[in-house]
């Protein structure tokens, strides 16, 4: 396309959603604020694979567990700036460690959170070939548990006692984006068309009319008839659990854009529609938003920090008007984090944010700082300093 035509293009394209000077800045604050933290607390993390914070101090998971690409994603979104080289080092050598469950072959349907956030990004950063290669593996691999019957990507692997085989599950939509990258990166169509295939699935059969999902289905791995749904880390089958719906909104926005189906961004906008009509006062959401509620019921905060990205990313798929107040909502969302449950003054605590939940039926990291929280509240700070550095 000429220079010329994209001109033209440009002037005909819409107006969008845009901050004003005082949220710069204090996005441009809150930025500083933490790669302080994250300069401070990467002496003691280093080249480990954090997950929860447990008392303060941040847990070291197995390198095959699904969050062990978000501390790297963390240290190159502000490495990226040129200003903490020394995290860049540290992320290198986190990615180098993901080797050994790639080549073991214990890719999960979570591949897209560990490569995309550590490889990937050093390939699109740095222009790295051995980091394209583990990308392209791990996409290559994630594609294989594609249900060609039922058009969705297979979640967990069988145990001893249960075969998976036919379950699927909401958090999938934010691993698609492996698969679009791959097609993007080898000109090969087959790893968008399963993608976009799994993101059809989740409209038709994930998605209640409401906006809200479900957080595991069962289909039929035969047939792909769809059997059912569990709770999962929900309070009931037919809640709808927050981080289910902040997977949801991003998901389906990172899906709109690389295709341009009409059908992913009204997805979206009916999932940040249910999103926004249930937070309590402060913005910030509780762990599910159709479970008993109390004084003590615990809130999410990665939960509403994912959103958040997602928020900021629809406004800017949509002209101004109707953009703008996704992208309000997104200032809020990161406002109250940063004022209602920043760590920032707390030596005590290596984590970003507090009262992440990670799992409360099962009882797993309730009411604690979560790496997944930290970096994708670090990522809604960059996006509203105005960086336009794709990660997903």
């Amino acid at each position: 396309m000429s220079e010329q035509t994209l001109n033209q293009a440009a002037a005909k394209a819409p107006e969008h959603a845009e901050l004003s000077t005082s949220v710069h800045s204090w996005a441009d604050g809150l930025w500083e604020r933490i790669g302080q933290k994250i300069e401070r607390t990467s002496r003691r993390i280093g080249v480990s694979c954090p997950h929860a914070s447990v008392n303060g101090v941040y847990d070291d998971m197995r390198i095959s567990w699904w969050t062990a690409g978000f501390w790297p994603g963390i240290l190159w979104q502000l490495s990226a700036d040129g200003k903490y080289p020394e995290l860049k080092s540290i992320a290198e050598q986190c990615e180098e460690r993901l080797d050994e469950p790639l080549h073991s072959l214990a890719v999960h349907h979570d591949s897209g959170f560990i490569w995309l956030l550590s490889a990937v990004a050093n390939y699109r950063i740095t222009g790295n070939e051995r980091s394209k290669e583990r990308g392209l593996m791990a996409a290559s691999q994630l594609a294989s548990r594609f249900n060609l019957k039922g058009r969705y990507i297979r979640a967990w692997h069988d145990t001893a006692s249960l075969n998976r085989a036919g379950w699927s599950i909401i958090d999938t939509m934010m691993n698609l984006p492996l698969l679009y990258w791959a097609s993007e990166t080898t000109k090969d169509p087959r790893f968008r068309h399963i993608a976009a295939a799994h993101a059809e699935t989740v409209l038709t059969h994930f998605m209640r009319p409401d906006g809200s999902s479900y957080h595991i289905l069962h289909f039929d791995a035969e047939t792909g008839e769809l059997l059912g749904a569990d709770a999962g880390q929900g309070h009931a089958e037919n809640s709808a659990w927050a981080r289910g719906s902040g997977w949801t909104i991003y998901g389906m926005v990172l899906s709109y854009q690389y295709t341009g189906d009409e059908a992913f961004l009204i997805g979206a906008k009916r999932a940040a529609h249910f999103f926004l009509a249930n937070l309590p006062e402060d913005y910030v959401p509780h762990w599910d938003f159709r479970a008993p509620r109390n004084a003590d019921t615990p809130r999410d905060t990665s939960a509403g920090a994912c959103a958040a990205c997602g928020l900021i990313e629809l406004a800017g798929c949509l002209p101004a008007g109707e953009g703008q107040m996704y992208l309000e909502a997104a200032v809020r969302l990161v406002r109250s984090m940063d004022e209602n449950y920043g760590a920032w003054d707390r030596e005590d605590e290596e984590g970003l944010i507090l009262s992440g939940t990670s799992n409360l039926p099962g009882g797993v990291h309730v009411d604690t700082p979560l790496i997944y929280g930290d970096y994708f509240f670090v990522e809604a700070v960059s996006k509203l300093r105005g960086s336009e550095r794709r990660f997903w």
